[in-house]
């Protein structure tokens, strides 16, 4: 049984929702991008996580001082969160007349990122207070360690 399990549990999702702060800026930012590298607006982008289980973490790790047992292991089968994947949104993109922007279609419109600024401020509040409140959690399990090591005393 790993000691600290507070302190990798929250960390993965500290990590995890940096990515997702990350990948929100970076949506907020590109609103307006009507040319990419790859041709056409920018497309949004989205984070999807995936648990983060005992045996793959296991296998990650370069020193098992303290590898959990099956049994254990199928017990608290959950060691976090981790990255799954960057989802490029598929939508169409959102079309406004402008026939004076040097991206204009031969018709007078431009093809805008499909991004409503509404959602990405929400999107943004919901990570910036998971992140929070896994900060917390270091926070506390710190605090409790510490307590424990006084008693000790």
């Amino acid at each position: 049984m790993s000691m600290f399990p507070d302190f990798r549990i929250s960390g993965s999702a500290l990590t995890a929702e940096k990515t997702r702060l990350d990948t929100i800026a970076g949506n907020i930012a590109n609103m307006n991008t009507t040319r990419t590298v790859e041709g056409g607006p920018y497309q949004r982008r989205t984070v999807a996580f995936a648990e983060d289980l005992a045996d793959s973490w296991n296998r990650r790790r370069i020193e098992q001082p303290f590898v959990p047992s099956k049994q254990q292991t199928r017990a608290n089968p959950g060691q976090g969160v981790r990255l799954d994947r960057i989802i490029a949104d598929e939508r169409d993109p959102m079309m406004v007349y402008d026939p004076e922007h040097p991206d204009a279609q031969e018709d007078g419109y431009v093809m805008y990122p499909n991004i409503e600024l509404a959602k990405e401020m929400t999107d943004l509040i919901t990570a910036h207070r998971s992140y929070e409140a896994n900060t917390t959690v270091v926070q506390t399990a710190k605090s409790l360690y510490m307590k424990a090591l006084e008693i000790g005393r």
